[in-house]
């Protein structure tokens, strides 16, 4: 049962709109609000013992005896109207937990300022779409939204495979089945392979973690599938080469084949932090026209920066160009926004462009 002291902490990191808490033994619990770490100053975790009885309090036995033995473990928690992806560990002996709070309530793709051409991902029938971006940068929430769109407005079967289940889908006109790692299935790369007798329309990998797991979410966009996934990567070229460098040297040409005859869009981006505070999406988006899947096919991902630059009319968009243009509406200031571009003079020459309109 959760330990009250750190029920406390999460009403109080709910009171402030953090996205996150980190707790370790011995130190001060910490909230991330609007991307910045703050200390919870007003708040006790007692001695090394309590501290420790606080943060156990998140594992069930089963689960703490386990921990106790691999010393990590990710899972997620329901608390109130609250859900916690729970990342426990250790570190220098300490035991320490990073928690990501998600709320039951999935934002609308409008909620959360994003273009109206997201919803030509949740109207595809088949392909591959990537949410791209740093950690704690929203992909998750974003792919929950495109999939809510898809659960409100289609009847279709959804399949999710998650580590851990971050936002619950309430079945609307879509037939929901969630996946947890660990809990539903062994892994991802397993639940890829038996979710193609599951007779799927839509699939969601939380996270391409190794070349098991990216193969089978490749073929399962192959056989006519939707295919909805995540990476820890800056930007579309980047995405596509990691894809590919995943694999043996001997089949990265049959791999480029692949990916660009299945690939829809690669979205990627940041959570900027406004003039008015909280936090508002840059987005660079690709859309796989037949020149970026010759650019794909033939290994020169280099162009695609050119490619997405030139191609406002197909609805891409350089982050550079996105940033830009939160700074010329006045919601982001110019420093900040300088600071999140992967190319800085691109970003300037953009922003005279539009102060020069």
């Amino acid at each position: 049962m959760m330990h009250s002291k750190l029920q406390a902490i999460i009403d109080l990191a709910v009171a402030n709109k953090a996205s996150d808490v980190h707790l370790c033994e011995n130190t001060l619990p910490e909230v991330r609000v609007n991307g910045e770490l703050v200390d919870l100053t007003n708040v006790e975790m007692g001695t090394q013992e309590q501290s420790r009885e606080i943060i156990l309090s998140l594992l069930t036995n089963e689960q703490k005896e386990k921990f106790l033995k691999i010393k990590e473990m990710d899972l997620s928690v329901t608390y109130g109207e609250i859900r916690l992806r729970v990342n426990i560990y250790y570190q220098m002996g300490l035991i320490s937990a990073a928690m990501r709070l998600v709320s039951s309530t999935i934002p609308s793709l409008i909620d959360l300022s994003l273009p109206e051409s997201f919803r030509l991902f949740a109207a595809m029938k088949q392909g591959f779409v990537l949410v791209t971006g740093p950690t704690g940068h929203g992909k998750s929430t974003t792919v929950a939204s495109i999939l809510n769109e898809i659960n409100q407005t289609r009847k279709v079967h959804l399949v999710t495979i998650e580590d851990p289940i971050e936002y619950v889908l309430k079945p609307q006109m879509a037939m929901i089945s969630q996946r947890e790692i660990g809990n539903d299935t062994i892994g991802f790369s397993e639940a890829l392979k038996s979710c193609l007798r599951q007779d799927p329309n839509i699939v969601y990998v939380g996270e391409m973690r190794d070349l098991e797991t990216i193969s089978s979410a490749l073929t399962v966009a192959e056989t006519g599938h939707l295919v909805f996934s995540t990476l820890h990567t800056n930007s579309a070229s980047q995405s596509i080469d990691r894809i590919v460098d995943v694999f043996p040297e001997g089949t990265k040409s049959q791999v480029r084949t692949q990916l660009a005859s299945v690939i829809s869009a690669v979205v990627s981006q940041r959570l900027v932090p406004t003039l008015a505070g909280g936090r508002v999406p840059a987005l660079e988006i690709m859309m796989a026209t037949s020149a970026v899947k010759n650019i794909i096919r033939e290994g020169k991902t280099f162009m695609i920066d050119n490619v997405i630059q030139t191609s406002a009319d197909l609805g891409m968009i350089s982050l550079e160009t996105s940033l830009a243009r939160l700074v010329h509406q006045g919601t982001v200031s110019e420093e900040v926004a300088m600071s999140f571009a992967l190319r800085p003079s691109d970003f300037q020459n953009k922003l005279r462009s539009f102060n020069g309109k």
